[in-house]
């Protein structure tokens, strides 16, 4: 969750103020003239604040990091998890942004004398008019069971309990029907056409999410491709098909210098790839026979620095699975320092932990879990067997929550 420094802090959240949230006050303000756009620009600034907030506090009480952005026409609190999640507890931090809103809204509504609940036009004093619609109105409208509003939060929680695998489907296809059927109805009811623009912004969300998912889904079926070939042309000795735009790792270009007798080619090709800061297009050798990978890293230097994470990450993997594990610590714990990535503070772990120091493989194991997914993370742990002899440690649980 690393982020730009603050504007401020609230209740230990750090709190960042972008350019579009004070444009949209200033867009209350000139679309609505001063009588009623300050009082309704103060009061969307205030409530929309403290909604971020209760999603912060709620996500404190189950052991994440949160931060708070307040932005063009929305607020984002953003938050790490340190364990998985159950749905419920899911819920309740959608629900406590929208409850916060509502409670304070409403409160100081009536504190400033406002009681009619549904108020005729002209009824209420600029001051009532922003905090009703400000607290109570679009909190509650924030419940409307829609992504990316809190109420399509806490119904995608309640389906991923049902259905882990179909939630987020099901979900769009619910926002769509539902923001579907309103929009037919605004275009329908001329009152309702200024407002068609809050029905579009949903629908605009979930179409870009959907179209991001597909591009991830098309990114794993290539990562999958590319995996199966690079173990291929390990088990064949033979580099096959690859899918377009990639290529056999530089391990296994290096092997194959290495077997035709030129070791200073293998050592160029090696050497070439550590000093490459662009966007890396191959698998890493993880399919190699360990004789084939340890012949390799005899033809490495004592010390190297790597000019990218993912060759870092690749090397490190290396020099663990060949039994060089001082080295493989030492390697990432200065990768880390440069990149910050979970996965080399997971090597280090693991490397001092395949050297007997559970204090130190804690640390960073610690470290690892404050910047990883925590259900990846642990999937990782599990594989890694220089964990072994830590499996029934209170320690490595303790490690893995942050």
């Amino acid at each position: 969750m690393a982020s730009p420094t603050p504007a401020f802090r609230l209740l230990g959240f750090p709190v960042h103020v972008r350019p579009g949230f004070l444009l949209f006050a200033v867009l209350i303000v000139a679309i609505n003239g001063p009588q009623y756009g300050l009082p309704f620009a103060l009061m969307i600034a205030v409530l929309t604040l403290i909604h971020e907030l209760g999603h912060a506090l709620a996500a404190r009480r189950t052991g994440a990091e949160a931060e708070i952005a307040l932005d063009f026409m929305a607020g984002y609190a953003s938050f790490t998890p340190r364990r998985p999640l159950r749905p419920l507890e899911r819920i309740g931090i959608s629900l406590a942004g929208p409850a916060a809103q509502i409670v304070t809204g409403t409160l100081f509504y009536i504190a400033i004398g406002g009681r009619s609940v549904i108020p005729a036009h002209g009824e209420l004093t600029p001051l009532q008019a922003a905090a009703f619609w400000a607290g109570p109105v679009i909190g509650l409208l924030n419940l409307i069971p829609v992504l990316p509003l809190d109420g399509g939060n806490m119904l995608h929680a309640a389906l991923s309990a049902v259905s882990p695998a179909r939630a987020t489907q099901w979900m769009y296809v619910i926002t769509i029907a539902i923001t579907g059927g309103g929009l037919v109805w605004m275009v329908l009811e001329e009152t309702a056409r200024p407002y068609i623009v809050f029905v579009l912004l949903p629908l605009f969300a979930v179409f870009s999410s959907m179209g991001r998912d597909k591009q991830r889904a098309r990114q794993a079926v290539n990562q999958q491709t590319l995996a199966h070939a690079e173990a291929a042309a390990w088990a064949t000795g033979q580099a096959g098909a690859f899918p377009p735009g990639t290529r056999p790792s530089p391990w296994f270009r290096a092997w194959e210098e290495l077997q035709r007798g030129r070791p200073d080619m293998a050592r160029r090709l090696l050497l070439a790839d550590l000093a490459d800061p662009s966007p890396s297009n191959w698998w890493p050798p993880d399919a190699a026979p360990v004789g084939a990978l340890r012949d390799l890293v005899e033809l490495l230097p004592a010390e190297m620095t790597a000019a990218r994470s993912f060759s870092a990450y690749a090397l490190g993997e290396v020099l663990l699975r060949t039994g060089d594990t001082h080295r493989a610590g030492t390697f990432a714990a200065t990768a880390y320092g440069q990149y910050r990535t979970p996965l080399l503070a997971l090597q280090v772990a693991r490397a001092a932990a395949a050297l007997g120091d559970q204090p130190t493989s804690m640390a960073w194991l610690r470290t690892a879990a404050r910047g990883a997914d925590p259900t990846a993370l642990r999937q990782a742990v599990d594989r890694a067997p220089e964990f072994e002899w830590l499996r029934h440690d209170p320690a490595l649980a303790d490690a893995l929550s942050g």
